[in-house]
């Protein structure tokens, strides 16, 4: 997105070619960025500037990207075109409203379904109005469709997070030249930008996922015998939640070769397997571990005693309901689990294998689909996935990858 806005050519090495970041390049395609796949692998993208964004000519398909769906509306609002986001089954049932709130008093007009779902249309509006917006929920989404509102937007847009989200926006704006300070203050983290922006391209390497790391980690953590190296994890502290998490529980995690990559830090992870205990997950950690809170249910399916894991009321409107579908996918393969408002309480096996032998709905969602597969790598009969073609969203060698590390040929 910033490389788009940008004026000149843009590089970008080690992209995840998912489903959701495809349909990215194609809305940024259909308002004038020209998007480029080389043979070897990188992506070259010559930006319009800030401002520059042209009318689509048909409705931007979003998939089932949440993020880049609520992204893109802040681009739009702040732009003199109007924009009409569509998406797939799961997409179109996630709340968007609390995007649309902060973007409406920047000046957008939008217009979306009943109950602020897609399919939706954003109207730009320039010059819009910058805006002090504190976040009502910690949202990194709301954030940075402020904030990338404002980057065509006349003086200073602030944000204000009572709770710190995860800062990859920020890092990544300030690297392509965006004035933009963070500052701690009485009430919350401030994040301040100055509008009318003039982006300078970049050579970017894109730092392995944390959220796609997170499945490989607890396998390692909950195979008896296993040992998995990681490379390339991106470690950002606003995004290492579930690291923390896993060590509380006693598992084996060290971070080898520590370095800096594209503005962030990262490691290779080596885990090797090794008795877990249940632990009460500290609250605080949920925005930084907020999508990994199915792999962490998994790890804990498998723990000596029991994990509280609350605090996680986000996890009700992601691609799915995550607490509700993963209650009922570990209760089928033979785990304790209470479901609550916001979160699961789930009693451990101690370590030793779930019965399995079930068939599971994934329900549309990446994350239930690929956390399914890691606890069927130590049940005693063979897990079923209703459908795994989710889980070319977000990761699509993930099933390649784990064949070639168990063998299992699943």
């Amino acid at each position: 997105m910033l490389s788009a806005l940008a004026i000149g050519r843009s590089r970008i090495e080690g992209l995840l070619e998912g489903e959701d970041v495809l349909a990215t390049a194609a809305a940024l395609r259909a308002m004038g960025a020209v998007i480029a796949r080389e043979p070897g692998g990188a992506w070259v993208v010559d930006g319009v500037g800030v401002g520059g964004l042209l009318q689509p000519a048909q409705a931007l398909d979003m998939g089932n990207s949440g993020t880049s769906t609520r992204l893109l509306m802040g681009l739009v609002a702040s732009n003199a075109i109007t924009a009409t986001f569509i998406g797939d089954a799961s997409l179109s049932r996630r709340p968007m409203a609390r995007v649309i709130e902060p973007l409406a008093m920047m000046g957008a007009d939008i217009g979306a379904s009943p109950g602020g779902t897609l399919p939706l249309m954003v109207r730009g509006i320039v010059p819009a109005v910058p805006i002090a917006y504190r976040l009502p929920v910690a949202s990194a989404q709301v954030k940075s469709a402020v904030l990338l509102a404002g980057l065509n937007t006349p003086g200073i847009t602030r944000v204000i997070e009572p709770v710190a989200t995860r800062d990859h926006s920020e890092r990544m704006l300030k690297g392509f030249g965006a004035a933009i300070s963070v500052e701690e203050a009485p009430e919350g983290r401030v994040i301040a930008i100055t509008g009318e922006a003039d982006l300078a391209p970049q050579q970017i390497v894109v730092p392995g996922d944390p959220s796609s790391a997170a499945f490989f980690a607890v396998a390692a953590a909950i195979v008896p015998g296993a040992e998995v190296t990681i490379g390339n994890v991106g470690m950002n502290p606003t995004r290492a939640g579930l690291i923390t998490a896993l060590r509380l529980m006693g598992a084996d995690i060290t971070e080898a070769q520590p370095r800096i990559v594209g503005g962030e830090p990262v490691c290779d992870l080596i885990v090797r397997h090794a008795p877990l205990t249940g632990i009460e997950v500290p609250p605080e950690l949920a925005p930084s571990m907020i999508d990994e809170y199915p792999a962490l249910f998994v790890a804990a399916a498998f723990a000596q005693g029991t994990t509280r894991a609350l605090g996680a009321h986000e996890l009700r409107v992601k691609e799915s309901d995550r607490i509700a579908a993963m209650a009922q996918a570990l209760g089928a393969i033979g785990a304790r689990v209470t479901e609550l408002p916001d979160g699961l309480v789930i009693e451990g096996s101690g370590g030793e294998p779930l019965a399995g032998g079930a068939t599971i709905a994934t329900r549309l969602d990446h994350r239930i689909a690929m956390s399914l597969a890691v606890a069927a790598l130590h049940c005693r009969a063979p897990v079923t996935l209703d459908d795994a073609a989710p889980v070319a969203t977000s990761f699509p060698d993930f099933f390649a990858m784990l064949d070639a590390l168990t063998g299992s040929g699943c």
